[in-house]
């Protein structure tokens, strides 16, 4: 089974990347760490963890979109509601609150989760982040917990993934057909271009 590592890197989307640096960069400490770019398009990288990034793609049409509440729901077509973003310690929480409120940004209080203390906010682009922090002594990585009063039958089935509900891949990729082809960024690492 396939060892995932951590959020290689969220794509998100803004009209304004000065703002989106400022803020991602210089207000939450989140280093900015590669922008691919040409006229019209650029695609920026901020390290949220060693294993974790998060990206924007700055297209001159985006604008920023109104705040929505974490959680409440919605209706007709939608995708995302908020990313949060985890933090070592309680008091880091606090800091964050401190730094954005003293920034002119809206922050909850902080939220007692059971598992998890969280705060909420929204960036210059309107999207939703959370900062949370694990509960000391409620590990629910090491000891899944089932707290919905009517689950499904499916979540009934467990914490761990159930292999036989989707097909299996018949035969590996054979190495002789594992090709990458160039895209956009390739040439500024390795200095073939996109043909794309």
């Amino acid at each position: 089974m396939v060892k995932f590592n951590g959020i290689n890197h969220l794509a998100m989307a803004t009209g304004d990347m000065d703002k989106t640096i400022r803020f991602w960069r210089d207000l939450l400490g989140m280093r900015l760490v590669a922008g691919l770019g040409q006229p019209g398009y650029r695609h920026y990288f901020f390290e949220i963890s060693e294993s974790d990034l998060i990206a924007f793609f700055e297209w001159q049409e985006v604008e920023p979109v109104g705040n929505k509440d974490h959680g409440s729901p919605v209706r007709g077509p939608f995708i995302f509601d908020h990313v949060s973003f985890g933090v070592e310690k309680e008091d880091d929480l606090w800091e964050l609150k401190g730094k954005l409120e003293s920034a002119g940004f809206y922050v909850s209080r902080v939220i007692d989760h059971g598992f998890i203390h969280s705060l909420y906010a929204h960036d210059p682009n309107g999207i939703p982040i959370e900062f949370s922090h694990n509960v000391e002594g409620i590990e629910v990585r090491k000891e899944p917990q089932m707290q919905d009063s009517v689950p499904s039958d499916t979540a009934l089935a467990g914490s761990e993934p159930i292999t036989d509900v989707w097909p299996q891949a018949s035969v590996p990729i054979p190495v002789s057909q594992r090709v990458v082809y160039p895209g956009a960024g390739s040439e500024l690492f390795h200095g073939t271009r996109s043909t794309e």
